[in-house]
């Protein structure tokens, strides 16, 4: 699926999501907004990706709202917040938040600039690979708003409350090994869509369901109690024994008890 703001090209199992617009740094005007929302539905809905690896265009993931486009046209804004009840996602929220809802394991490459509603965007996805050049901000109090794009349900599961906090208050730029400190980032790489390729290649080594299941544990369950915890490992945990996969996933294991013994020497 290809349009103007948003690229998606499948390979291989790999739905690699672009934001197409170099000229503009990727800032997010209306259009881009949608075409994301777009593109996460048509992944969901696609049985052959397996992985999700999201970047920009032109050395930039992205550099933010594109204010004057939105503002300029007060209809779009209102689209972009509207929502039927205060607890669901509008349209602006699903773009970072609908990655999370994915069953397959979202990368993002993040070079050059990302700041304000891309660093939204990037924090919804499951691992962030920045590259050793790329700058990093939540950078809505530099123009006077608050993050409103449900980046904060992921920001508060990876950093400390008073580092998120600082972050954004001050709006501060980050280096990316700042970054990885903080943890905002997952890995630094010199050449990060190709670290995010091997580990998308990883990732689909493991069975689907399990990787689904998992992937979903952690998102409900982090912030949540023990007792829904546990109740959602034994459920979970069920599916998969009673489902196909996880028998191939077995049975690949068993006759390869070699490659095996390598996985489990390697973290995997």
């Amino acid at each position: 699926m290809s349009s103007q703001s948003v690229q998606v090209n499948v390979d291989d199992g790999i739905a690699y999501v672009l934001l197409n617009r170099p000229e503009k740094m990727n800032a997010i005007n209306y259009a881009m907004f949608s075409e994301l929302d777009s593109a996460i539905k048509s992944i969901k809905a696609d049985p052959t990706v397996r992985a999700v690896i999201l970047s920009g265009a032109g050395g930039h993931f992205s550099s933010g709202l594109d204010v004057k486009s939105v503002m300029s046209a007060p209809m779009q804004a209102l689209k972009l917040l509207f929502k039927f009840l205060p607890g669901n996602a509008n349209l602006a929220q699903r773009v970072s938040l609908g990655w999370q809802t994915l069953p397959v394991p979202v990368i993002a490459v993040l070079e050059g600039c990302c700041y304000g509603g891309g660093m939204q965007i990037a924090l919804g996805a499951d691992v962030r690979i920045a590259s050793t050049e790329s700058k990093l901000s939540i950078m809505e109090a530099k123009w006077g708003l608050v993050p409103d794009m449900a980046g904060l349900v992921a920001l508060r599961q990876i950093m400390p409350k008073d580092q998120a906090m600082l972050l954004s208050l001050t709006a501060k730029v980050l280096e990316s090994h700042e970054a990885l400190t903080l943890g905002l980032v997952t890995q630094v790489s010199k050449t990060p869509m190709s670290s995010a390729q091997q580990l998308a290649v990883q990732l689909m080594q493991t069975s689907p369901d399990a990787a689904a299941a998992i992937k979903l544990s952690i998102n409900r369950s982090w912030t949540a109690s023990i007792r829904s915890l546990l109740c959602r490992e034994s459920i979970s945990q069920i599916r998969l024994l009673l489902g196909k996969n996880s028998k191939i996933a077995a049975t690949r294991q068993l006759k390869d008890p070699q490659k095996s013994y390598q996985d489990r020497q390697s973290g995997w």
